[in-house]
């Protein structure tokens, strides 16, 4: 058959990353990103893109595990390279600071991050309200630069971009052999998946130079983090709400819990307010279907409900994407060849 023809629905860190390892993997296919809408547009762009996992309770933690090496070794090498700062990608040492002992003292990755350990009493000082916490070093993605160099990326080995809003995966059925749906919140709507929901998350990104170390408490809802010219202070974690529209109390409420942290933050000027929605389910949805209407049949890879965990375990769930692309264009090539005989 001629070059199989992929469409990756969806441009954001999900999206993107998935449109490169299928471009990697399976260099025959000719792949195309379509999505309503790009960065700077994307929720991922509001993302603070640290790698630092939450957990999913529907997915094996060794599953989860793997999926987060794959993606810190491969932003750490892009960190090492000459790249690092076109991709705005940089390690971060920072504390997780808890009020009280977490039930797991050693979470499930804390041997892929580098230099992991139980925060010494001179360190917690600094924290008068906490009673214990971590120290490390990860990864830090600032996203805009990231989604614009994966585009570059994209670009450079071929794959097609356009701007174009998917209503049904069928309606691309006539003009592609696989669809791969990557569409993020937006697949509430595209495929009527009841299982996923909108967590509205508002950040404030501020300048404070002199703020290098992120940190970050036990719970995840607030947090400093660093990046190349901006802190990203958070946050908020509203279920259910779909609103795009900042709300006045919650920058002030963000900023207060920042500033008892890091108390210097009060001198932070230049803030800019985000809101994004998480798209957020019990597990990544990652799979195959097949689709068919009146005996056509159209092979679909999902890869979306990554929740507060995209930037985390992007790379990961992308390769694995890629290799079930490659079984669906096996599985075509296979049907095909017989059809001849």
């Amino acid at each position: 058959m001629a070059a199989p023809k992929v469409a990756v629905v969806g441009a954001g860190i999900v999206g993107l990353s998935t449109a490169l390892c299928i471009a990697e993997t399976c260099p025959s296919c000719s792949v195309t990103v379509l999505s309503d809408q790009f960065s700077p547009n994307t929720t991922s762009d509001v993302a603070a893109g640290m790698l630092i996992p939450h957990t999913y309770p529907g997915t094996p933690i060794h599953v989860q595990k793997q999926w987060f090496k794959e993606t810190f070794t491969y932003l750490f090498a892009i960190s090492n390279s000459a790249e690092a700062s076109e991709a705005g990608i940089h390690l971060v040492s920072g504390y997780q600071v808890f009020k009280n002992a977490p039930k797991e003292e050693l979470p499930f990755w804390s041997d892929v991050v580098l230099g992991f350990r139980p925060m010494s009493r001179a360190e917690l000082q600094k924290f008068p309200q906490h009673r214990f916490g971590q120290a490390f070093t990860t990864l830090k993605c600032d996203c805009p630069p990231y989604l614009l160099w994966l585009e570059k990326r994209l670009k450079a080995t071929g794959v097609q971009m356009y701007t174009r809003k998917v209503a049904d995966l069928w309606e691309l059925h006539s003009e592609y052999n696989v669809v791969v749906n990557c569409a993020g919140i937006g697949a509430h709507q595209l495929v009527g998946d009841e299982k996923l929901f909108p967590v509205r998350g508002q950040v404030l990104k501020v300048h404070a130079p002199w703020v290098k170390n992120f940190i970050r408490d036990g719970d995840g809802l607030t947090y400093i983090y660093p990046g190349i010219h901006r802190v990203t202070l958070g946050g908020t974690r509203e279920n259910g709400s779909w609103s795009l529209s900042p709300d006045p109390g919650a920058t002030k409420d963000i900023f207060d819990r920042c500033c008892s942290l890091e108390p210097s933050l009060r001198g932070a000027q230049d803030i800019k307010v985000k809101v994004g929605l998480r798209p957020s389910r019990q597990s990544v949805r990652l799979q195959r279907e097949v689709l068919s209407q009146a005996g056509v049949k159209l092979p679909v890879v999902h890869n979306y409900g990554h929740g507060a965990g995209g930037f985390s375990m992007h790379r990961g769930t992308a390769k694995e994407a890629a290799d079930l692309v490659g079984e669906c264009v096996a599985a075509l090539q296979g049907s095909s060849s017989r059809a001849k005989l």
